[in-house]
């Protein structure tokens, strides 16, 4: 990949982690029951994304894929991928009202780490030190950021774990979105996989007893948005260029952003610490956009030969 390409991709990995780090807000906003808003994400996006999808069919490229109509390997890569989100999104939205924000946003971003461990493995290799290094300091700062205001309770137990298990997941729809895309373009990636998430969140939704329909469409066009189409648009685009360890290292953005917003929204003052992670955080992505390492992710090609997408 040129190096004018793999910026584009960085710019769109962070691009997609702020636009996520507001879906919280629009969760909460919204008068459906959380896993119901998860739904109305996925299903208000799909045909703006699918439709985008179809205009830009015709495009091509080794590094951008070239298929739009899935192969039977890729339905089931697919489904996999849209069963694992639909159950990361419906974790982590019930867990996010059963503790502590904070707490729903540590335990939720250990896909930071689960997803670059992975390409490790699959590269078999180690970290080298620079990456080593991106990893400590990504570390550091995590824990700058969300280890102050953590709180550990019992009556949190069930919210974290469902936290823990939103972040796993979200690291095997990692796994299995960065295999799709190494023959598939991102759009029609996110419409096939949003489109098998769709039945198990609505299954999920009724099962508990949420509110389905809602009264107010705003915030939930906005989760579907800023979310769904820029958030997870971006981030599929860039799993397709970028290796693991740049995307889960990434994935810190999401609370950086949140703790800016809550600074200049809510008046929640950002402390020494807190300028400290941010800085060490930022540190670690700059740390991993100069260095190439091993890490990049190796993904099966069309014709069956396994090849590596930076």
């Amino acid at each position: 990949m040129t190096r004018s390409g793999n910026g584009r991709a960085f710019l769109a990995l962070v691009v997609a982690n702020v636009a996520l780090a507001f879906g919280p807000m629009f969760v909460r906003l919204a008068d459906t029951g959380p896993v119901a808003a998860a739904f109305w994400r996925m299903s208000l996006a799909l045909p703006l994304v699918a439709g985008m999808a179809w205009t830009t069919r015709s495009r091509g490229g080794a590094a951008g894929g070239t298929r739009t109509r899935p192969s039977p390997r890729m339905i089931w890569l697919l489904a996999g991928a849209g069963i694992a989100f639909a159950a990361d999104l419906g974790s982590w939205h019930v867990g996010i009202v059963r503790t502590t924000l904070a707490n729903a946003t540590l335990f939720g971003n250990v896909a930071t780490f689960i997803f670059p461990l992975w390409g490790f493995l699959v590269a078999r290799a180690w970290p080298s030190r620079g990456q080593s290094l991106a990893l400590l300091l990504a570390a550091g700062g995590a824990a700058l950021l969300m280890g102050r205001s953590y709180q550990l309770d019992p009556g949190h137990l069930v919210g974290d774990l469902l936290c823990v298990l939103a972040g796993v997941l979200y690291a095997a729809y990692f796994v299995l979105m960065a295999d799709v895309r190494a023959t598939m373009a991102p759009l029609p990636a996110l419409a096939w996989s949003s489109l098998t998430a769709l039945p198990p969140l609505l299954a999920f939704a009724l099962l508990l007893g949420e509110r389905v329909m809602p009264g107010d469409w705003t915030p939930l066009l906005g989760l579907a948005l800023c979310s769904q189409v820029i958030g997870q648009g971006c981030m599929t685009y860039a799993l397709g260029r970028l290796s693991p360890l740049a995307i889960g290292l990434a994935l810190l953005v999401q609370p950086v952003v949140a703790g800016v917003v809550g600074w200049l929204l809510f008046g929640e003052r950002l402390g020494a610490p807190d300028l400290i992670g941010v800085a060490m955080v930022a540190a670690a992505l700059v740390l991993v956009r100069r260095e190439p390492g091993p890490a990049r992710a190796i993904a099966p090609a069309a014709n069956g030969v396994r090849e590596e997408v930076a």
